[in-house]
């Protein structure tokens, strides 16, 4: 079951954990949509069909934070905030090697192939391909074995774009499969940790924050802790 940390009569914050589809596809696998509709029918005794919109989402090996709209009202407002980067996602990654410089922006334009699924980074002005946009900053680093913890703050919301394009500066992150190998079981080094929006009925600023799960970032620990206390305003 997935972690629920925040509900009210418009908003559901939880921590979708890796592996787990955000919204179902032709896999009819399960997602984290349905099982939060199952969530609020059973808690609130609600009959017929439940109403949840999925705001954004997370890529399936990914965990993290979700924000969904119990209400039409509250999915239009949340998704003009993500349109317009009112909304914040923020998300820790491990990857191999320190990037250098240690904080930038990566500006790439990616193309999905049909084919395998993969996104690819091609030419801009290539027919079909979206421009995707993040900003990078170098948490912490060990030369042993080889790995850096970033911050990734996103511009632009784009399938597999953190992944393809940390992977194309020449740092793939740790365990992503797809992009990078790694070894079975253990879940990609990429988390949404920090989700910032304004409550879509009582506009209140609210921030959310969820601690990475994932042996990769276990060697990061002081540094992981001292991002998600920086989040909420917390010197402690």
């Amino acid at each position: 079951m997935c972690n629920v940390v925040y509900e009210d009569n418009h908003l559901l914050i939880v921590q979708k954990p890796p592996n787990l589809l955000t919204q179902g596809d032709a896999t009819g696998d399960a997602c984290l949509l349905d099982m939060m509709k199952a969530y609020v029918k059973q808690k609130y005794q609600k009959p017929g069909e439940v109403y949840l919109g999925c705001v954004h989402r997370l890529d399936r090996p990914v965990g993290g934070l979700v924000a969904l709209a119990r209400t039409g009202k509250a999915a239009a407002r949340l998704s003009e905030q993500l349109r317009t980067h009112a909304m914040r996602r923020d998300y820790l990654a491990v990857v191999h090697g320190t990037p250098a410089p240690p904080t930038g922006t990566l500006t790439d334009w990616l193309l999905k192939d049909e084919a395998t699924g993969n996104v690819l980074r091609v030419p801009g002005g290539t027919p079909g391909a979206q421009q995707a946009v993040l900003h990078y900053t170098t948490l912490a680093a060990h030369d042993a074995p080889g790995r850096a913890l970033l911050h990734i703050a996103l511009e632009t919301g784009r399938k597999h774009q953190i992944r393809v394009q940390l992977m194309g500066m020449g740092h793939p992150i740790v365990q992503d499969m797809r992009y990078g190998g790694g070894e079975a079981g253990e879940p990609i080094a990429l988390w949404g940790a920090a989700l910032r929006l304004t409550h879509p009925t009582k506009g209140e600023p609210m921030v959310f924050t969820s601690r990475p799960q994932g042996k990769a970032f276990a060697a990061f620990d002081e540094a992981v802790d001292a991002f998600l206390r920086a989040q909420t305003g917390d010197s402690a």
